[in-house]
């Protein structure tokens, strides 16, 4: 009789912890949780410690308080001057309606399904809007808002709060890499060709003012000589004539030495008779 109320006594104290077992759960600090009964909510927790849930018919779905992060593949989107790109992004996100999610998505790869597809159909069409230029070396802030806040919007119903979308690499697709250095190399040639078209413009209308200029000097220079030359001839004329008006003789076979210095080659040797040609430069 006594083993049997021992052995009962046991039963009840095993059956006793199991249910206490069941019913006490705890909630760490990074965590929150909704207690369900029968599929419906009778709370939320968001408080850790140590909490109570009736066993067997009420059960206790946890998850994650803190900020999660998504981490997409790289996808292809089409600009709006037409050229493809790659673009290679991830999100931050949390949990900040545990039931919505709970009701929704169910976990957090029911979740990452979800995100995958509201984060692409808000890059497609934001950046969409924008040119390659705008989208590689634009700014990016503005355009990182625009596809968060809408994202969120769309992700509040499955009871998500997404936080940030960051582009990690804007790429080109590996066939259109080259077209594109091609059309670069061509602009750069155009530019060249531009520039040194410009510059043998320029040069010629430098070496042209430089003609101008060296003509007009000539010129100038060129009546100034003239004008020296007539000067000195006008003053030759005038010490020739006062000359000749002093000694007439002396002018006319000094006139007659010169005629002769020019007439007569080097080493010509002339004979003349002295009374004849001093003859005639004795005065009649």
């Amino acid at each position: 009789m006594k083993k049997s109320v021992s052995s009962g006594m046991v039963i009840v104290v095993v059956a006793g912890l199991v249910i206490l077992s069941q019913s006490i759960f705890t909630i760490h600090q990074i965590e929150q949780a909704i207690v369900i009964q029968l599929g419906k909510l009778v709370k939320p927790i968001t408080e850790p410690g140590l909490h109570f849930k009736l066993p067997m018919i009420q059960e206790v779905y946890k998850f994650d308080k803190r900020l999660l992060v998504f981490d997409q593949d790289p996808q292809e989107i089409l600009s709006s001057d037409k050229k493809n790109l790659k673009v290679d992004n991830y999100a931050r996100w949390r949990i900040v309606d545990p039931l919505k999610f709970y009701q929704t998505v169910r976990n957090e790869a029911g979740a990452s399904a979800r995100l995958n597809d509201i984060i692409y159909s808000n890059i497609r069409e934001v950046l969409g809007q924008a040119t390659m230029m705008e989208i590689v070396a634009g700014t990016r802030d503005e355009m990182r808002e625009r596809i968060r806040s809408k994202a969120s919007r769309q992700a509040s119903k499955y009871g998500i709060e997404i936080v940030d979308v960051r582009i990690k690499r804007t790429d080109l697709p590996a066939e259109n890499s080259k077209a594109v250095f091609r059309r670069m190399q061509t602009e750069r040639d155009r530019q060249a060709k531009q520039y040194r078209a410009e510059g043998e413009e320029e040069a010629v209308k430098i070496r042209a003012k430089a003609d101008r200029e060296r003509e007009v000097v000539l010129a100038q220079a060129y009546k100034e000589a003239q004008e020296l030359r007539g000067n000195g001839d006008a003053e030759s004329t005038q010490i020739y004539a006062e000359a000749y008006s002093q000694d007439k003789d002396f002018y006319k076979f000094q006139r007659t030495m010169e005629a002769y210095g020019k007439a007569f080659a080097k080493g010509t040797t002339v004979v003349l008779e002295p009374k004849g040609f001093f003859g005639s430069m004795q005065k009649p």
